[in-house]
C-alpha cells in the first residue's frame, strides 16, 4: 500500500481546549473556579479572573499540570469530527505538540479517549534557537500541511509544508504582524480548515 500523506496538527488550541483545562487546574490548585472575564482573550490568564502568581503559589499551580491534567483536556467543538473527515479522506493525522516529553503518552491517551483518530503524538520541547521547536519534527515527518494556532511556531518550517494558521480568539493574539505573509491559509478553527482543505480537492491519493 502507498504511504498515507500526513497532516500535522497542534494540540492545545487546535484539537484540545486548553482554556477550560487551565480553569480547572486553577480550581485544583486554589479551590476556586475562576470566572470568565474576556471570552475573546487568546491567553488563558487573560480569559479568567485570575491573579499573577509568584513563589509558592506559582509552584503549587504548576504542580497541577501533571499527567492527570495532560490526559484529560476536553476536545474543542468540532475538532473530533474534523479529524474524522480528514482521516476518512485518506490522511494520517499526527499531533505535533509543544509539551514536555514526559507527557507524550498522556497526550496520546487524551486524544484517544476523546475519540480522535490519531495514533501518534510527537512532543517538541522548546528550542534554544530562533526557529519553532516543531521544525525538526516537521522536517522528519514531511507532512502536506501543518495546522497550529500560534504564529511563531511556523518560523523555519520546511517550505513544502502548507502552513495553516488557526486564528481563534483575537484579544491579545500573537497571530498578527509581518510573519503572516508566511502563512498560506487562515481559519477560525480546525473544522473550518478541514472543510476548506477538502473543498480544494485535496483528498489524499
Amino acid at each position: 500500500m502507498p504511504k498515507k500523506e500526513i497532516i500535522a496538527l497542534d494540540g492545545d488550541g487546535v484539537l484540545l481546549d486548553y482554556h477550560t483545562a487551565y480553569r480547572f487546574a486553577w480550581e485544583r490548585a486554589f479551590g476556586v473556579l475562576p470566572e470568565i472575564v474576556d471570552p475573546q482573550a487568546y491567553w488563558a490568564m487573560d480569559r479568567y479572573e485570575v491573579r499573577r502568581l509568584e513563589g509558592e503559589e506559582r509552584a503549587r499551580f504548576r504542580q497541577c499540570f501533571d499527567h492527570v491534567h495532560w490526559s484529560s483536556l476536553p476536545a474543542l467543538p468540532g475538532a473530533v469530527e474534523a479529524c474524522h473527515r480528514l482521516n476518512d479522506a485518506g490522511y494520517e493525522l499526527v499531533c505535533v505538540t509543544a509539551i514536555g516529553m514526559e507527557f507524550e503518552q498522556a497526550r496520546l491517551a487524551n486524544l484517544r479517549n476523546a475519540g480522535f483518530p490519531i495514533e501518534r503524538v510527537i512532543a517538541t520541547p522548546m528550542s534554544v534557537y530562533g526557529d519553532s521547536p516543531k521544525v525538526a519534527a516537521l522536517t522528519e515527518l514531511r507532512p502536506v500541511a501543518f495546522v497550529d494556532d500560534y504564529l511563531p511556531y511556523f518560523a523555519g518550517i520546511p517550505p513544502h509544508v502548507h502552513a495553516a494558521l488557526i486564528l481563534r480568539e483575537p484579544n491579545g493574539s500573537p497571530n498578527v504582524g509581518p510573519d503572516l505573509r508566511n502563512i498560506q491559509s487562515t481559519h477560525q478553527d480546525l473544522a473550518a480548515f478541514a472543510g476548506w482543505w477538502l473543498e480544494q480537492g485535496r483528498g489524499a491519493a
